[in-house]
């Protein structure tokens, strides 16, 4: 056997995964198709740390995201990660909107939230003059990252401790070995064949491709692919605005909000375009329901302003109408693989949740070995030792 666990996909769920598994001794291969880590939604997004305040109460995207955050802030305090809480402002621009307001901040509390409170008008006024607002719910603990340099930190981290990264590699088969672990074959320029004992699917839009080359006409819990993309556009001025603002979510997304980048710019989207297939250009005709949105609560945006600026496109598994859907970590007891775990739909606010996402697959792996009386990783103890020494 050539690897403990190899990772399929480079992503910041991949590299977060692998790192995880080589801080626990594991010998660990992460296979990436494209040139390098985290060419698709990893790097196409708004770059927040969410708080953890939309999502169902009990959900995966609950748990994870409120558990990921506070892994997520230590980790780059630890790793010199460049980020910044700016806090975030959810508004409602008419009375209407304040019922809905008042059930975020219910969820948000629910999901465990506790420094969420809501701002009326004149403290508003103070915070952001320039906001058309009568009232917002305010989270403190929301904030921005530099996501390549988090996915760079991961990337070292995973090498330091022994694991490797190798992209153009793209996987061109799967197959299950008689003893339980499996082959993996790649091509690229020069094709081969690597074997494993854990195998993590984490590749993404290509996460349920992968997962059916492995179990072939059985497609037991491999859920359907919806492509949802959002563009963003961006100005060239800077902007009076010093949090991040948010209207009132749709059932399909957080609407078009505005974010700041680190070095303050600002930057608006992402809109929501269903699509049957990955095309990450950005027509500048869908500027006019930006204007639209954007001054329902920034009305002093002027005309010609919005510049077409990038996009991205989200791995769903719920489609058109059917609401936001949940992160699924698929394992043995769904697809009956032992020591397989599938990841899809890991959408926002998987960036946030990457480190929480990873302890999560780990644990499951673990459940696996318990089950069948193999080896426990000493995940627990070497993880413990190495957040305890002198790496924070």
């Amino acid at each position: 056997m050539d690897f403990d666990a190899i990772i399929l996909g480079a992503g910041v769920i991949g590299l977060a995964t692998a790192r995880q598994l080589a801080l626990a001794g594991r010998s660990v291969l992460v296979l990436e198709q494209f040139a390098r880590p985290g060419t698709e939604t990893s790097s196409r997004n708004s770059e927040v740390i969410h708080a953890g305040i939309y999502y169902p109460r009990n959900s995966l995207k609950a748990r994870l995201c409120v558990r990921g955050r506070e892994l997520l802030y230590r980790y780059c305090d630890a790793h010199s990660v460049s980020y910044r809480r700016t806090g975030k402002l959810i508004v409602a621009t008419s009375p209407d909107q304040r019922p809905a307001l008042a059930k975020i901040l219910a969820q948000g509390h629910a999901n465990g939230v506790s420094d969420l409170k809501l701002i009326d008008r004149q403290c508003l006024s103070e915070l952001e003059p320039n906001l058309n607002a009568i009232e917002a719910l305010y989270s403190p603990s929301t904030g921005i990252i530099d996501s390549h340099g988090l996915m760079l930190a991961l990337q070292g981290d995973l090498e330091a401790h022994g694991g490797l990264v190798c992209c153009n590699s793209p996987v061109t088969g799967l197959k299950r070995r008689r003893d339980g672990c499996f082959y993996v074959e790649v091509g690229g320029v020069d094709p081969t064949t690597v074997s494993c004992r854990l195998l993590i699917n984490s590749a993404g839009h290509g996460a349920q491709t992968l997962s059916r080359l492995l179990q072939g006409g059985d497609a037991q819990g491999i859920p359907p692919v919806f492509l949802s993309k959002g563009c963003y556009f961006t100005v060239s001025r800077r902007l009076p605005f010093s949090h991040l603002i948010y209207p009132l979510p749709s059932n399909e997304g957080l609407g078009v909000h505005l974010t700041l980048d680190l070095a303050g710019n600002a930057r608006f989207g992402p809109d929501t375009e269903w699509v049957d297939r990955l095309d990450y250009r950005v027509d500048p005709a869908r500027s006019a329901a930006f204007y639209q949105a954007i001054r329902a609560y920034y009305p002093d945006l002027r005309d010609g302003e919005l510049v077409p600026d990038y996009a991205g496109i989200r791995p769903k598994v719920a489609g058109p109408g059917e609401g936001p859907g949940d992160f699924m970590i698929v394992n043995q007891r769904t697809h009956g693989i032992l020591n397989y775990i599938a990841l899809y739909g890991i959408e926002s606010p998987g960036l946030t949740s990457c480190l929480a996402i990873a302890e999560e697959v780990c644990a499951r792996l673990r459940c696996h070995e318990k089950e069948c009386s193999l080896p426990n990783s000493p995940i627990t103890k070497q993880q413990a030792d190495y957040e305890n020494s002198n790496h924070r």
